[in-house]
């Protein structure tokens, strides 16, 4: 079964609009997990323009299922993570100011660091996720350096998923083999929505877990946040 983490960033970035707990964090994440959602992502970012690092330990004594926390490795997120001690933790390369994600790790180019960061989270028993490009030889990086999972970059699937599917997946698919025969295990997040959700899952049965934040909150807006989960809980069956 794959996995749905719904990330409540959008909903942090309304909250802190006013200033205020509206809507509440934790409330919100309760009731992602009440109408069927498997697990809670968040990325707190330098400038806490979403989630706040004081939210994470919050969630993490109020999710049920499987706490993530994404973010770029530098010491001050390594801290608040240690400290919380998520599920699991995934690592992403973003720049201090970069809007959303929007590549992967070069594995082979910043294997020290982030082998150094990898072995001291998993010291602490936190499974630890990269965010990759669909690229065999940053993918081998990433096992070769200890992750456990992957999380593919799938912005460029979604872009491309209108025009030719089968297309859009095919460097996805192909290095999938590579990451399972590895040993990684595989996720995915970035763009997806209603529309690529189905078709992604159907060609990668060996997946995980999906992380989906934007996407699932701009639905919310029209469709309800529970009626909004199932739909893509469907999309995952």
């Amino acid at each position: 079964m794959t996995r749905l983490s719904v990330n409540l960033n959008k909903i942090a970035l309304i909250r802190n609009a006013r200033g205020s707990n509206y809507p509440d964090l934790i409330q919100v994440a309760k009731d992602c997990e009440r109408f069927g959602a498997q697990g809670i992502t968040v990325h707190p970012r330098p400038d806490e323009r979403h989630c706040k690092f004081s939210d994470l330990q919050l969630l993490k004594e109020n999710c049920n299922t499987e706490f993530n926390i994404e973010g770029f490795p530098d010491r001050h997120f390594l801290d608040a993570v240690i400290n919380v001690k998520p599920h699991q933790c995934t690592l992403v390369p973003d720049a201090p100011g970069q809007i959303t994600s929007d590549h992967g790790w070069n594995t082979i180019a910043q294997k020290d660091f982030l082998k150094e960061v990898i072995a001291e989270l998993k010291t602490k028993d936190i499974r630890v996720s990269l965010f990759i490009d669909a690229d065999a030889a940053m993918i081998e990086g990433a096992a070769n350096i200890g992750a456990d999972r992957i999380e593919y970059y799938t912005g460029p699937y979604a872009k491309n998923y209108a025009a030719n599917p089968e297309r859009a997946i095919k460097e996805i698919k192909e290095t999938c083999a590579i990451a399972i025969a590895a040993g990684l295990g595989i996720n995915a997040g970035h763009d997806l929505n209603l529309e690529n959700l189905k078709y992604l899952k159907d060609t990668l049965p060996q997946l995980d877990e999906v992380s989906i934040g934007h996407a699932l909150i701009c639905d919310a807006i029209y469709l309800g946040l529970e009626n909004t989960i199932r739909l893509y809980l469907n999309r995952l069956a």
